[in-house]
């Protein structure tokens, strides 16, 4: 399946490192470079909004779905191509899966935790097929990488971790899985 729409999922703060922010714009520059529609939670703070900006500046199309209850909190993107204001945070969750082709998991904090894992579930569920790429950037991920090897270990994974998802340390790596 040819990927058209990728969903990135990230916090609405930038973190610590600078190196979240610079691996971030530089995911966005490929969004446009490879012509795919970015979707995302339609915020215009921390990771989500400079994934959005860098988007939109290399010329992708972006379309951006915000719960009604956080239109303040994550102040809503004013610049998108397209923005949804929906009623809750599942809402979003799901619209976004239904708009999109992939799925890349940038840093965050619980709720894009919460977003990899209903993506997650859904792939094991067989209600989806769709890739999960993590972006691994600076080694945010690195424990949860272990936690699911050994949640595999233990025996409690139905399928090969590498059938699920795919961990990148750069985003050029990322963008050579996308293209």
């Amino acid at each position: 399946m040819q990927i058209k729409s990728v969903a990135v999922f990230c916090g609405s703060k930038n973190g610590n490192n600078p190196l979240y922010a610079q691996h971030t714009a530089e995911l966005g520059k490929y969004i446009g470079r490879l012509g795919l529609k970015l979707i995302y939670g339609g915020g215009s703070t921390g990771l989500m909004g400079l994934i959005a900006d860098s988007a939109l500046a290399a010329g992708a199309s972006v379309m951006g779905f915000i719960p009604e209850l956080l239109k303040e909190i994550e102040r809503q993107h004013k610049n998108l191509t397209e923005l949804a204001v929906v009623s809750d945070m599942h809402t979003r969750k799901k619209m976004m899966y239904n708009h999109a082709d992939a799925a890349v998991i940038l840093p965050g904090g619980f709720g894009t935790l919460d977003e990899l894992f209903e993506m997650l579930t859904w792939n094991q569920l067989k209600i989806h097929d769709k890739k999960i790429y993590v972006l691994n950037s600076g080694g945010f991920y690195d424990h949860l990488l272990l936690h699911l090897q050994h949640m595999a270990k233990e025996g409690f994974l139905y399928d090969q971790l590498e059938e699920r998802i795919t961990f990148c340390d750069t985003p050029e790596e990322v963008f050579n899985q996308l293209a």
